[in-house]
């Protein structure tokens, strides 16, 4: 095994949610990249075929980079057919011998291949927007107390998926809930929200991370195929755009995001490992 590599097959992390418009394809989009730059060697499935988002925006990238000469990081894509089980299944287990991380965007419905992700995955990242229209997609709660009624379809998707993990003797999947599109306005609501999904993942096991804000730069950067790490970055392959307050802001939100998720690093691993020589 060459040096800065990691150990065993790939960490996978799965985007899902059952409820399009929550923000998957940017925030994989982002952590992408995030990994990239932190020195890993990164893959990318994309199993929504009719939306394909994350396809587009890569290809987007690709060709942005192609027209101006620049450098720009790129995961090795591969999209999966609609329903090809088998392919997922061969692409998880080729990709995963020479990447440290596979992130795969899920589609916005129940899906078998939503469902294979969601057992494979090590990490599973559930982007929300801040509102009880898209927390139904979690649970059904009392209107008048806001009081947890029981688990909806999706969090039961994810705890059958869970089981078969155990039942294959698979580590615990890490689900990690982020609140997405959170408004400086209506206090009262966040605060109903977030104790609402404090009082669920104490019952349905998930933990809660910082989200992105409601910003019109992370529309903005898709036609381009950029994020927001790649403006005004110290690196030789930085976007030469001026930074606005809005921009750092929205970048300090990604990587209050990849704190969260505390996900070893080539560039930690191979410092730890001179470190130890």
């Amino acid at each position: 095994m060459t040096s800065g590599t990691m150990p065993g097959p790939a960490r996978i992390i799965a985007l899902g949610n059952e409820k399009g418009g929550s923000g998957k394809s940017t925030t994989a989009m982002h952590l992408i990249i995030t990994l990239i730059q932190d020195g890993n060697r990164v893959a990318a499935l994309d199993l929504d075929v009719r939306q394909a988002t994350l396809t587009r925006y890569l290809e987007n990238r690709a060709a942005y980079a192609e027209k101006t000469a620049r450098p720009l990081v790129m995961p090795t894509l591969r999209p999966i057919g609609d329903g090809d089980s088998e392919a997922l299944k061969a692409a998880l287990a080729e990709l995963s011998t020479d990447h440290d991380y596979i992130v795969v965007d899920c589609p916005g419905s129940d899906t078998a291949l939503s469902r294979l992700a969601h057992e494979a995955a090590d990490i599973l990242i559930t982007p929300l927007n801040d509102s009880f229209i898209d927390f139904d997609v979690l649970a059904r709660v009392e209107p008048e107390t806001l009081q947890i009624r029981r688990p909806s379809h999706y969090a039961e998707m994810v705890w059958e998926q869970r089981k078969r993990r155990a039942i294959a003797k698979r580590p615990p999947l890490d689900w990690i809930v982020m609140r997405n599109r959170l408004s400086t306005l209506d206090a009262r609501n966040k605060a109903h929200v977030a104790a609402a999904l404090d009082q669920l993942a104490k019952r349905i096991g998930f933990r809660l991370a910082p989200g992105f804000s409601e910003r019109v730069i992370f529309r903005e950067l898709f036609p381009s195929g950029l994020t927001l790490l790649d403006i005004g970055a110290r690196t030789a392959d930085a976007v030469d755009q001026p930074l606005t307050m809005s921009h750092v802001a929205a970048r300090q939100e990604v990587r209050a995001l990849a704190a969260a998720l505390a996900l070893p690093s080539a560039k930690r691993r191979g410092a730890a490992s001179v470190g130890n020589a």
